[in-house]
């Protein structure tokens, strides 16, 4: 068994420059620890445009009288 490095990115992982595998090769991904947490803190302190929440508009409910409550 031979072990390569590289890093996460986008979901994928990135080898070193200059490390080729054969296609189809099965791997299997180890983290360690130390990186493990770092990447779970660095990943819920940093701040996500998508999942911001947003105010809400409030816009006058009319009862059936046409006036708004």
């Amino acid at each position: 068994m031979r072990a390569y490095r590289g890093i996460v990115q986008d979901g994928r992982v990135v080898l070193e420059p200059g490390v080729r595998l054969p296609e189809g090769a099965v791997v299997t991904v180890t983290v360690g620890e130390g990186e493990l947490l770092r990447a779970t803190l660095r990943a819920a302190l940093r701040r996500n445009a998508r999942r911001r929440s947003r105010g809400r508009r409030w816009v006058p409910v009319l009862t059936a009288r046409g006036r708004p409550v």
